[in-house]
């Protein structure tokens, strides 16, 4: 049943990202070129099947350490900057020579956050990958790790490739670690642990068991690609997390064998505009709804109108982001604002016919319109 389970969710998939995390592409404290070698096979032969694929690569501080001297990863911001900065090169350099040897050209696009969080940067750098998608090329995708900082870094490359699940539209994320999947407690401490091939929801259960080591080389662990899962199936696109140490992992994957965890989508998924609000935009401020404006969020579909918000923090204009909080903080949603923050406080709690009345203009009834909002 769960074969049946795993195969029917699988056998629509064409378009994939495929994230490779520093643990599968380094060997050593270097770069494991047996790896680029089989992995360029591969994916040559899956491509002829008919597949697509966008890759989303770690490495490249791996592969700056020998250039600059670092026998240990280093630890300070610019020498890691430096290190990426020199490896990214090797990086790609690697990536285009086993990759030719197939005859399929590749393409480098480095990413920061503020490149998915700007709308028009994010839609350009869509359409980038589409071109590129349409001319049978090869998209490697990494984030700009000699520049970024930690406003604009999107915390670790899970979380970039669970994004890019929407911006390029796929049909599955698989993530390729070191580890056969997601066990009940961390098979390198445990001699009991055992593996879940199937997971239909990433609730706090899931998260309090899973493994959160990462390697020495990595920025992410178990628990970043749990959040990646859970960010994918919202977007109605399942995730599979598998050992890329192992030859044919992705085939057997695509062929809906019994491999790694599979992770299923949830079935009232957010739009791509949805997904975007969701998961890639900053908040700039939040709203405390009461009980009646969350139901009619949550339960009905409904624009968020004034006489629902309670309280407002931050300060930020229209057309912001802003998170939604029931009255214990959580937050429900994120969208986008009609009115700043300052009028806001003027019209809370109001019925949306005396906003004219308190504000002196009308920029509508809705607060957030439903079109602009996106549920957690």
């Amino acid at each position: 049943m769960m074969k049946e389970l795993r195969q029917t969710t699988l056998s629509r998939v064409k378009l994939v990202v495929v994230k490779i995390g520093s643990a599968v592409l380094t060997e050593n404290g270097q770069l494991n070129l047996a790896f680029f070698t089989r992995f360029a096979a591969e994916i040559a032969e899956l491509r002829k099947q008919g597949y697509r694929f966008v890759i989303v690569t770690s490495g490249a501080v791996a592969a700056g350490l020998e250039a600059l001297g670092f026998s240990t990863p280093p630890l300070t911001i610019p020498e890691k900057q430096a290190c990426a900065a020199v490896g990214q090169l090797r990086l790609m350099r690697q990536y285009e020579k086993e990759f030719a040897l197939h005859g399929v050209a590749v393409a480098q696009i480095l990413l920061t956050a503020d490149d998915i969080r700007n709308r028009r940067r994010y839609l350009n750098a869509r359409n980038t990958l589409r071109t590129l998608l349409g001319s049978e090329i090869l998209p490697l995708v990494n984030e700009n790790d000699s520049v970024v900082v930690r406003e604009i870094k999107f915390g670790d490359n899970d979380n970039l490739a669970a994004l890019l699940t929407s911006l390029a539209e796929v049909d599955l994320l698989l993530l390729l670690t070191d580890l056969d999947g997601v066990y009940d407690c961390d098979p390198k401490a445990s001699g009991d642990a055992s593996l879940i091939p199937l997971i239909d929801e990433v609730d706090d259960a899931v998260t309090t068991f899973a493994c959160v080591s990462k390697s020495t080389l990595g920025t992410g662990g178990m628990l970043s690609k749990l959040e990646a899962a859970r960010k994918t199936a919202a977007y109605g696109i399942p995730t599979v997390i598998a050992n890329g140490r192992c030859s044919g992992v992705i085939a057997r994957v695509l062929a809906g064998e019994n491999e790694g965890t599979i992770f299923l989508p949830r079935t009232n998924r957010l739009s791509c505009r949805q997904h975007w609000l969701a998961f890639a935009v900053e908040s700039k401020g939040s709203l405390q709804l009461d009980d009646g404006a969350v139901k009619a969020l949550l339960e009905r579909g409904m624009s968020l109108l004034p006489t629902g918000i309670v309280k407002v923090e931050g300060d930020f204009g229209v057309g912001d982001p802003v998170s939604c909080c029931n009255a214990d903080g959580v937050v429900i949603g994120r969208g986008l604002v009609t009115y700043n923050s300052a009028d806001i406080k003027e019209i809370m709690g109001l019925h949306s016919r005396k906003i004219a009345d308190q504000l002196g203009f009308d920029a509508g009834a809705d607060v957030i319109h439903r079109d602009n909002l996106a549920l957690l």
